[in-house]
């Protein structure tokens, strides 16, 4: 569970590792979009219906670097859908439509459609078709729990890139103000912290500093490190619960203190791994590395790694900056416990193989608290607290008091950004 930044992990590496502005007070419009659930009437196999709100702006219809939703050889009537646990006020969506020029196309028609409670109801507006840019439908301000793109083929199968859904977001909350029984506790951490770390201030990798960089998202390359295969299914289950343990944490901080997201997007750009056959699919949506080592494992390319390019640039990266990494998830067979930093982050490759449905990986939680620089807590505990994440055994989830330390980091950190 031990924590190592980049300057604990230097002498290592000698002798051998969903962009969003969040509202303001007055409610602004906001991308609500990627904290919906996404759903379709179909999804061709190779291809994932979570790509529709993810996040990521498509350089084309024809995207072959990013996941896509396509619903070939269905045609007819088909329908990819948005569902929010409370109901959301929206009053425009943006369309991105998949087109390959061949079995997917854009479609003959089709329209927005809201969830009454009882039914969809058409949303009026003027529905475009265009191809290699966003379709805007503006429409009078609605309430509703789901939104529905609803389309009729025509020339072909259809798809989606990139579904946004514009509405008002939530106010910020405010400044620094902890629960009362927290602030002596809190106080006792930040102490220790500045008391232990080395250049505490003038370290410029932690995750804030990661995040910040590319505007509001963060990217991930797989470090296979395991003799076992890999299904196309297993990587995009591997791919989602790895951005739904960092959105926990993400969460925290929403409407937080001037923080700038309403969700931080989590892209998988690569995968390293010692022999390609391990790999069974053969699609081009993340960028693939055979059987380069570093420390005894397969490695993600140096030149797209942010731990080894700390400028920011990748003037050597295969495919330019947008190929780049900010962290690996380092999968390692028969690894007991966990390591993070600003690196990445650690764990048995069995136990998240095992727990791709849980909603909690605690281990792996508690390593993404170590890259946003949580200590942790062998030798002593702060005054009036029991249990919480970063104090190894103690719990399985983010506690209160690990929600408060984080945004400690922020509280500490947020000037270095102009925020």
């Amino acid at each position: 569970m031990r924590r190592l930044t980049s300057v604990i992990l230097a002498g290592l590496v000698a002798a051998g590792t969903f962009l969003i502005p969040a509202a303001p007070a007055s409610a602004a419009p906001v991308n609500l979009a990627p904290s919906a659930s996404p759903s379709a009437s179909y999804t061709s196999p190779w291809e994932s219906v979570a790509a529709i709100n993810d996040g990521i702006d498509p350089p084309s219809s024809n995207d072959t670097v990013n996941r896509r939703w396509g619903t070939w050889p269905n045609t007819g009537e088909q329908w990819a859908l948005l569902t929010w646990p409370q109901a959301q006020t929206l009053t425009s969506a943006q369309v991105y439509f998949f087109d390959d020029n061949g079995g997917v196309r854009v479609p003959a028609s089709w329209k927005l459609q809201r969830w009454t409670g009882s039914a969809y109801a058409d949303i009026p507006g003027t529905y475009a078709t265009a191809t290699d840019t966003y379709n805007t439908v503006t429409f009078a301000a609605v309430s509703t729990t789901r939104l529905r793109v609803l389309m009729q083929s025509g020339q072909g199968s259809v798809g989606l890139l990139e579904v946004k859904a514009i509405g008002e977001g939530a106010p910020q909350t405010g400044g620094w103000n902890p629960p009362g029984n927290l602030v002596t506790p809190l106080n006792e951490v930040w102490q220790h912290v500045e008391s232990t770390y080395p250049n505490l201030y003038g370290f410029r990798n932690y995750g804030w500093d990661q995040v910040m960089a590319n505007r509001g998202s963060i990217n991930y390359c797989v470090r296979w490190d395991s003799s076992a295969t890999v299904t196309a299914a297993q990587r995009d289950q591997i791919h989602a619960q790895l951005a739904r343990q960092f959105k926990k944490w993400m969460d925290v901080m929403v409407g937080h203190n001037g923080w700038p997201y309403s969700t931080v997007p989590v892209k998988v750009v690569g995968w390293a791994v010692r022999d390609r056959a391990q790999l069974q699919w053969s699609d081009n949506s993340v960028d693939v590395y055979v059987n380069d080592i570093r420390e005894n494992a397969p490695q993600c390319a140096e030149p797209c790694g942010r731990f080894f390019n700390q400028s920011g640039n990748y003037p050597n990266c295969p495919g330019g900056a947008s190929h780049h990494y900010d962290m690996s998830l380092w999968l390692t067979s028969g690894f007991g416990g966990g390591a993070g930093g600003d690196w990445g982050q650690r764990i048995g490759s069995e136990y998240f193989m095992s727990n791709l449905n849980a909603d909690n990986v605690h281990i792996l939680l508690h390593e993404m608290g170590h890259s946003f620089g949580l200590d942790d807590f062998y030798d002593w505990t702060p005054t009036g607290v029991g249990g919480f994440l970063m104090k190894a055994g103690s719990a399985t989830q983010i506690t209160e008091f690990d929600a408060w330390m984080f945004r400690d980091w922020w509280r500490h950190l947020r000037s270095r950004y102009g925020v």
